[in-house]
Formats: structure tokens, C-alpha cells, sequence
């Protein structure tokens, strides 16, 4: 059973969570998982949805930020340029992102037929983390099929975490990693909430620090820091695409309450987008309207995005599950680290 922060008494932050405590809190997102174990293969791929629709023609308003920039994503060259997203999200290994990203395509093609013939091309969006250690990656294993199952899994309400999808094969400080998700409620206009759901594979062993200020031993030796961490934050306030931007540099001061330095070899990388300015892709209008949050309420924001990005690391390294993947590597659980800890008082 997958375990989270409130189960070991833990607190990050001040502002309340969803009902779900998860990205899918946000209204329309949903979240799917295809995963892959096969004795030294293991991996997969996780796919976040901004909403059931045809992205392509209803675009969402998107920003990313890179914290690090040792990363192979595909598609935020044209996030930054344009503002907004029109495929689902994608997060796998590192050597899969090309055949994700192809699986998007076909799918945006096949619902959407004038892609490339009569209209624009698409943009996929694909995020990684080298689940190396784990998961023998050389084997490529991911498929279009795959990624399309990912894309088939997506629902609304709750979902699994942990080792599961894209975090099957990943590592976070010395301990096992995966998705994890938190969402926090944000009131304003009569109420919201802003999700994140991240891909964690970072930090060095010894590193970790726990909101109640323990450090947790994975008894591993510690290495340089040569890990990722892609996350993704939702929100249903309404944002243009420079609030966005600004929201997602804020993912890092939640890495940072963590203990991680974002080291040299790692990818750090988040992505924010909103679903209250929809974008039609085949709006005729010479002027649009374009609802915006008043800058001047933009820091609860802010703070949610960093309790909720501590908050979904930790949730998926408690739901993850101890783990032994290729060659017999091993990583231990930190819910099962907590367990054996003596009582706090």
C-alpha cells in the first residue's frame, strides 16, 4: 500500500492539499502509467494530461524552467517561444524519449489530420531521468506501444505512485525513487488548486533532509550528484505564459528544502502549465481576451508550488516500494527507513 507524508506525521508547509493530494486535484488533468518489469528491464512511462480533450485544437497556456540543464527533453524550445502546450506530457528514461516522442506525433496526427498538411506541425513534450542503475537502458525497451498505453491509462482521481510508469527504475538520495504527486488548495476567486506530479531520480545519499529536520541513512556511499528531477505543476488559475515561467522556477525552492544542490551531472527541469486560458488552435479572432491572475496575489502561489514539489518528492519515495533491479543493484525504502526509526517525542 503506498505510503505519504501524513502517514509518518510529516508536514511540508503551511496550506491545506486537495482532496486527492495530487495533480489530478486540478480539474481535468489526468494521469497515466505503462510499466515495465522483466528481470533487468525496468522502466516505462508515465503521461500527464492537462485535459480529455483534443490538445492540439484546445492548447493549454505552459511555461518550463531548466534549474540544470543536463537533460534530453524534447519540446521546450517551442513552450518558451509560444507559451503553451498541445500535446499530452510524457516522462520515461532517458533513451526513450525519441519513441515517446514519435508516439505523440502518430497520436496528435491520427486525431487531428491536417497536421503538417493543411496546418502547423505538433510539439510533442517529453521529459526524462536516466533509470540507469536499475534498468538495463541500453535495451531500449520502451515502445510507441507503450507510450500509447501510458496515454490510454490516463484518468482523473486517484492514481498509483512510486514505483510505477516512468519511476519504476529511478533513484532519489541513496534511497528508491519514482512519481510522486501533492497538490495544495489556493484560495482565491472561490477556490483552486495547483498539482504537481514529478519524476524524481536526484540527490545525493545523506543529503535528504525531512521536514522535522532528520536525515535519513540509505547506508549507501554517497556519489556525485548525477540525477534528474522533472516536475510538472498544474494549476486552474488562470496565468499567462510569463506567470507560468515564474511559477516554475519556484519548483526549486522545494528541491532546495530537500537538501539537493542540483549537482553538476543532473537535469533539472520543470514545466507549469494552466488550464484557465484555454488556446484555440483555429481561433480567427485578430485580438483575443486573456484572463490573468492580479500579480499582486501571485505569492500563494509561489509557496504552493514549493510545499507541494517537497511534498510529491517525498510522497514518491514513501510510496516506492525497496527495490532491486539490474545486476542485483539495490535500493532501500525510505518508509521502510522510517519504520525502524524509534519514536519521535
Amino acid at each position: 500500500m503506498a505510503r505519504t507524508v501524513a502517514d509518518f506525521g510529516l508536514t511540508c508547509g503551511i496550506l491545506p492539499a486537495g482532496t486527492q493530494n495530487a495533480i489530478t486535484d486540478v480539474p481535468g488533468v489526468r494521469v497515466g502509467h505503462c510499466t515495465l518489469r522483466d528481470g533487468d528491464i525496468n522502466t516505462g512511462v508515465t503521461a500527464i494530461l492537462p485535459h480529455g480533450g483534443n490538445l492540439f485544437r484546445t492548447k493549454v497556456m505552459a511555461a518550463s524552467h531548466v534549474i540544470n540543464g543536463f537533460g534530453k527533453t524534447v519540446g521546450l524550445m517551442q513552450v518558451k517561444e509560444l507559451g503553451t502546450i498541445e500535446t499530452p506530457i510524457l516522462l520515461t528514461n532517458t533513451l526513450s524519449v525519441g519513441t515517446c516522442a514519435t508516439a505523440l506525433i502518430r497520436d496528435a496526427i491520427r486525431q487531428n489530420p491536417d497536421i503538417g498538411r493543411t496546418t502547423g506541425t505538433v510539439n510533442p513534450v517529453v521529459g526524462e531521468c536516466n533509470d540507469g542503475p536499475l534498468n538495463d537502458i541500453q535495451a531500449m525497451a520502451i515502445s510507441e506501444q507503450h507510450a500509447l498505453a501510458a496515454l490510454a491509462d490516463a484518468r482523473e482521481g486517484a492514481f498509483e505512485q512510486g514505483n510505477v510508469g516512468a519511476g519504476t527504475g529511478m533513484s532519489c538520495f541513496g534511497f528508491k525513487g519514482g512519481v510522486g504527486s501533492a497538490s495544495r488548495k489556493i484560495a482565491l476567486a472561490g477556490g483552486h488548486h495547483l498539482g504537481v506530479l514529478v519524476l524524481s531520480n536526484f540527490g545525493r545519499a545523506g543529503d535528504l533532509v525531512l521536514p522535522d529536520g532528520r536525515r535519513p541513512d540509505p547506508r549507501r556511499q554517497a556519489e556525485a550528484e548525477r540525477g534528474s528531477i522533472i516536475v510538472v505543476l498544474a494549476t486552474d488559475v488562470p496565468l499567462e505564459h510569463r506567470q507560468l515561467e515564474r511559477l516554475a522556477r519556484r519548483a526549486g525552492a522545494g528541491i532546495a528544502r530537500l537538501g539537493s544542490f542540483w549537482g553538476n551531472g543532473s537535469g533539472d527541469i520543470a514545466i507549469a502549465f494552466s488550464t484557465g486560458n484555454p488556446v484555440d488552435h483555429d481561433e480567427n479572432r485578430d485580438l483575443v481576451p486573456l484572463l490573468a491572475l492580479n500579480e499582486a496575489r501571485v505569492d500563494i502561489l509561489f509557496r504552493a508550488a514549493a510545499e507541494a514539489t517537497q511534498e510529491a518528492v517525498l510522497n514518491s519515495m514513501l510510496s516506492a516500494e525497496a527495490f532491486t533491479g539490474r545486476a542485483g543493484t539495490h535500493r532501500a525504502s525510505l518508509a521502510d527507513w522510517l519504520c525502524d526509526q524509534p519514536e519521535r517525542r
